[in-house]
């Protein structure tokens, strides 16, 4: 279960009372930068990728109403299939999956969201 699923809040609870949980971390190391290469990203551009993430994921663990579980996983950013452009492909990204995630983050402040996701995009 994830924390941020406060509508499952009982049943989140049965569930810890019961079972053994693993923290699992956002994780844009060596194994996905191997695998973001074997699926046609540059080295370059995989730096930007996690330069753009990282920053966006520490941002959202500093704000007290979200927190570190709140932070964009590498899954986000990981191809799964040859990237033809990369730009195109993390642009598609950003606008379909992450901006309406950060909406829904801070719903109260779209302003915050807009700029996270125009630093996310800048240049592109």
């Amino acid at each position: 279960m994830n924390i941020a699923d406060r509508s499952l809040a009982l049943v989140d609870l049965a569930l810890r009372r019961r079972f053994a949980f693993v923290s699992l971390e956002p994780l844009l190391n060596e194994a996905w930068e191997n695998w973001c290469v074997m699926h046609s990203l540059s080295e370059d551009f995989i730096v930007l990728v996690r330069e753009r993430i990282t920053a966006l994921n520490a941002e959202i663990a500093e704000d007290r109403s979200l927190g570190p579980q709140f932070r964009v996983g590498h899954s986000f950013v990981t191809p799964t299939q040859a990237v033809k452009n990369s730009h195109d492909w993390f642009r598609d990204i950003v606008l379909t999956e992450i901006e309406p995630l950060l909406g829904e983050y801070w719903f109260d402040e779209p302003d915050r969201a807009r700029d996270a996701t125009a630093r996310l995009l800048a240049g592109f």
